[in-house]
């Protein structure tokens, strides 16, 4: 399946949320998800399905100075 990951096409197998996270090696508990521009709370990543030409943002915080 093919799905456009924070603006980069990518041609993955997974076919939910989690699977993709685990797929893309996404580590950690504190990010945020949008799938086709609506936000998805945590509690509904694992009943989320994807699919086939679907837009994806993780968005991950980061530390800087």
């Amino acid at each position: 399946m093919r799905l456009t990951v924070n603006g980069e096409t990518k041609d993955v197998s997974a076919r939910d949320l989690p699977g993709l996270l685990g797929e893309m090696e996404y580590e950690g508990t504190h990010m945020a998800i949008a799938v086709n521009y609506q936000v998805v709370p945590r509690a509904r990543w694992a009943q989320t399905g994807l699919n086939d030409g679907d837009q994806i943002e993780i968005i991950t915080p980061r530390q800087g100075g």
